[in-house]
């Protein structure tokens, strides 16, 4: 591939249209790597239920179940392999279906700063003994973020103090999401799948999991070792960790479908973003994405 006007082509899409085997052509083709953008795979121990890449991949099975992942910390390493791979490669592949992980891999976040946890159980003693009066405290404190939250929202309103009291706020003072430019010069891409497609692809997926032997793999993970509570997210961990074999078949199709359709809109609202049709087989689609960057080319 000649020099590209981007450095870094970012694929979205929602679970099962494909990112993976997509962003491997690509990455073989502009010889470089896929950096993965998945909440889930940072995790070790679960390569059938989150499932992870059949080749190393980076930024997967980077931590262990026990531990937490942050998305400030997420950031971070993304920032540090994309950059690798832009500086002695040339350009980097990032493919993800959790859309924040996608964002804080691509732009710098301005994330709230973390607070001590003093503080935190400070602030929650606080809430508890009274809570209207803590609510009266944050009214004071920040009352843009006090009109956003409810007073018997124990969580956000104790968040929201302290919050004020690392000099920040619940209220961001931008859309984080989308509206910051990326780190790099970037083109994003959505991969869309019709919606009777992508079900069918959920179901055969799920149903190649238990085949390969999710059941067992949860078993043992959770035999091993606590769970940490962002690890804990991951979905189908519960119900194959509570039910037979069968309703959690049943269930993680259902809740699959569920996410797949919140990721397919959460698509949208991205700026920008350049929509390829991913019911061809991954190679065709990496064509048709190569296409489009062959269009970007510098002079």
């Amino acid at each position: 591939m000649p020099r590209l006007a981007v450095e870094v082509v970012a694929l979205f899409g929602p679970t099962g249209a494909g990112k993976t085997a997509v962003a491997e052509v690509l990455a073989d083709t502009l010889e470089t790597e896929v950096v993965s953008a998945d909440a889930m795979q940072v995790y070790r121990g679960l390569p059938i239920l989150t499932n992870q890449p059949g080749r190393p991949t980076r930024l997967v099975a980077i931590r262990e179940l026990s531990e937490r992942m942050s998305l400030g910390e997420y950031a971070t390493l993304a920032h540090t392999e994309i950059d690798e791979l832009v500086d002695t490669r040339g350009s980097a592949v990032v493919a993800g279906g959790t859309g924040l992980y996608l964002r804080a891999a691509l732009a710098d976040l301005h994330l709230p700063p973390p607070v001590a946890t003093h503080v935190r159980q400070r602030w929650g003693e606080e809430y508890d003994e009274d809570p209207e009066a803590a609510f009266a405290t944050l009214r004071e404190r920040d009352p843009e973020a006090a009109a956003l939250v409810h007073v018997n929202d124990r969580k956000r309103v104790v968040r929201a103090l302290e919050l004020t009291e690392a000099g920040a706020s619940l209220v961001p003072q931008e859309d984080r999401l989308w509206t910051s430019e990326a780190r790099r010069a970037t083109l994003v891409v959505g991969l869309d799948v019709p919606r009777r497609t992508l079900e069918r692809r959920i179901e055969e997926r799920t149903q190649a999991m238990f085949r390969r032997g999710v059941v067992e793999e949860v078993q043992k993970a959770l035999a091993a070792s606590p769970i940490s509570h962002t690890a804990a997210k991951t979905l189908g961990l519960h119900e194959l960790g509570t039910a037979s074999p069968a309703e959690a078949e049943a269930a993680i199709v259902r809740r699959t479908r569920r996410y797949a359709a919140y990721q397919r809109k959460w698509m949208r609202r991205i700026p920008g973003i350049v929509m390829i049709d991913a019911e061809p087989p991954p190679a065709e689609v990496a064509g048709e994405i190569l296409e489009r960057l062959r269009g970007l080319q510098l002079p």
